[in-house]
């Protein structure tokens, strides 16, 4: 398994940038269960792009889950950007985070790694504010994502709390308002004038996209009865289901909003939800002398 951090300048953010991505290598599980497939030249890898939360950033997942072991388990690559707390949204006095995560940042991949960009293998997942992020990526481009994950969340919506205070799924609504410690940029989301017409209008987007007969990602969302994002979590689900799309939600009993939930969340969708091929993907021919080394 191989991690890597780098370093680039991007013309979107118009700064430089910490980018950290997991490639699967071959592994010692490979050698005992008889795999000989490894190192084939123009051989590609499925690939999650995880987006962290409010207050994080790229090294997150690396620290506080297992994400190296299961990618390495699944073989799927993992693309994990840094955003701090943009809300992964653009804004005219700052940098443009949405457009470098939605088009910059697969651009930059796809010339620097062995990505497949098939809309099969490429999915998007984030927690809390990441999943505001892996909505409105998923949304906005259903031609390019086969799957997305929120985990803690959904994409803020004017009119629905994003935060309200939670315990055993029983919501206090009469409690004082939890303000999401984002600045300015969470609350103009909440801001019907500021969304409309524009990438972060998501549910109009969602609906929309139903209405043209677009390929409709997978939606899957996993969440704690005790979370202040059950709430905006369900609500999305809910609506996303009536509307047409194929989802499938967890609500986890006595979990909050923590690390446990989001590394658990990470295991149980690489193992069993999206649908990887959990294998390397080959060329259709091997070079000279690896014949053997060609997969399925």
């Amino acid at each position: 398994m191989a991690v890597l951090r780098m370093n680039f300048l991007s013309k979107a953010l118009g700064m430089q940038t910490n980018l950290t991505v997991i490639l699967p290598t071959s592994s010692f599980s490979d050698a005992y269960n008889g795999v000989e497939e490894a190192y084939v030249p123009g051989m590609k890898y499925q690939t999650l792009y995880l987006l962290h939360g409010g207050s994080g950033d790229d090294s997150d997942f690396i620290h506080f889950t297992n994400i190296v072991r299961y990618a390495d388990e699944n073989k799927v690559a993992v693309v994990m950007p840094c955003a701090y707390n943009s809300c992964y949204t653009d804004t005219e006095d700052a940098a443009r985070y949405f457009t470098y995560i939605a088009q910059e940042l697969p651009r930059v991949c796809a010339a620097l790694f062995p990505f497949s960009t098939r809309r099969e293998d490429t999915f998007v997942a984030g927690l809390s504010m990441g999943s505001h992020g892996a909505m409105k990526l998923a949304i906005n481009y259903p031609e390019r994502f086969a799957a997305a994950l929120m985990m803690s969340g959904a994409a803020t919506r004017p009119g629905v709390p994003t935060m309200v205070p939670t315990r055993d799924g029983v919501f206090d609504f009469d409690a004082p308002p939890i303000r999401v410690p984002l600045g300015r940029i969470a609350r103009q989301l909440e801001d019907p004038a500021f969304i409309r017409g524009t990438v972060n209008d998501v549910y109009a987007i969602a609906r929309e996209n139903v209405e043209k007969g677009r390929p409709l990602p997978l939606m899957l969302f996993r969440v704690g009865d005790c979370d202040h994002a059950l709430y905006r979590a369900q609500r999305a689900e809910a609506d996303l289901r009536a509307w047409g799309y194929e989802t499938r939600i967890e609500v986890v009993k006595g979990k909050g909003h923590e690390w446990d939930l989001w590394d658990d969340s990470l295991r149980l969708a690489l193992a069993s939800w999206l649908p990887l091929r959990r294998s390397v993907i080959f060329p259709e021919s091997s070079p000279p002398g690896q014949e053997g080394m060609k997969g399925s």
